[in-house]
């Protein structure tokens, strides 16, 4: 399975995903029509126009390899169940940070195999200067970062003493504040930075943070992509009630449970999370 995403057809999805953020980045920079989906959720010209392009790509490379979307028609579990491995991709992660511009929203394609993310791009389109940033991982495999046209590889820092350095929790901007801030109270000497979409998984992944711990709601593909980044830097994405990892396509419903980002376990944010 490692080898399935090889050196060729990886390096022909990044620069596919390239592709589609170059749209998604046009349509972000002359402007957009913004409507509402059935959940409340924002959606743009962008989403669908990210959506067509990745689906495209995907089944153009792989055609044998089903694709689940977030703007895709809705595919019955009956279905779904069946799939040893797909395609899971959120065309446009932060929506509403991509509708009040602050350029913290992603593109996110992962690799399911057995309900586990083992390959994943996300590509922030509008961070990190010319062409934005992109992080990919492969379980078992390499794990780099793209910015700028260059490639430097990536891994998860180790957890600092917290009495000599604080440890960084990453959060969102938008939702479960009330428990975030929760769950730091009971953490040792820290700092909290808040920040949009994916990123958060892929500052653990870089060992820009330390932890993101999500007690608010999230789908999976929200995170695949990034869990597969985090997972292949030497981190964790974690069932915030069981500490195990989480997985994708093992239920009807496509949310995820609470959960847990870190780049190591320790007793310290363990207790905390129990504690809330």
């Amino acid at each position: 399975m490692p080898h399935f995403v090889t050196n060729s057809l990886r390096a022909r999805l990044i620069e596919g995903v390239h592709a589609a953020g170059r749209e998604v980045l046009a349509i972000y920079q002359r402007g957009f029509s913004v409507e509402t989906k059935d959940d409340d959720s924002p959606l743009t010209e962008a989403d669908m126009a990210s959506h067509h392009a990745l689906v495209a790509l995907l089944e153009d490379l792989t055609p044998e390899v089903p694709v689940l979307s977030e703007e895709s028609a809705e595919v019955p579990y009956a279905t779904r169940q069946a799939w040893q491995r797909y395609w899971l991709v959120d065309p446009l992660d932060g929506t509403k940070e991509f509708v009040n511009k602050n350029g913290e929203f992603t593109l996110n394609v992962a690799l399911i195999d057995d309900g586990v993310p083992v390959f994943g791009i996300v590509h922030a389109p509008a961070v990190g200067g010319g062409g934005g940033s992109t992080w990919v991982g492969q379980v078992g495999g390499e794990v780099f970062k793209i910015s700028q046209g260059v490639y430097a590889n990536i891994q998860v820092r180790e957890l600092p003493d917290p009495e000599a350095e604080p440890w960084k929790v990453v959060g969102s901007r938008r939702h479960g504040a009330e428990a975030f801030d929760a769950f730091c109270a009971a953490l040792p000497n820290h700092e909290c930075v808040s920040i949009g979409s994916s990123l958060k998984l892929c500052w653990v992944a870089e060992g820009k943070a330390d932890l993101y711990p999500r007690l608010a709601p999230t789908s999976e593909w929200d995170t695949a992509a990034a869990q597969a980044v985090v997972t292949a830097a030497g981190g964790e994405v974690l069932n915030a009630e069981t500490l195990e990892p989480l997985r994708c396509n093992q239920q009807e419903s496509v949310l995820n449970p609470f959960f847990i980002v870190c780049g190591q376990r320790d007793a310290r944010w363990e207790n905390a999370l129990r504690a809330i």
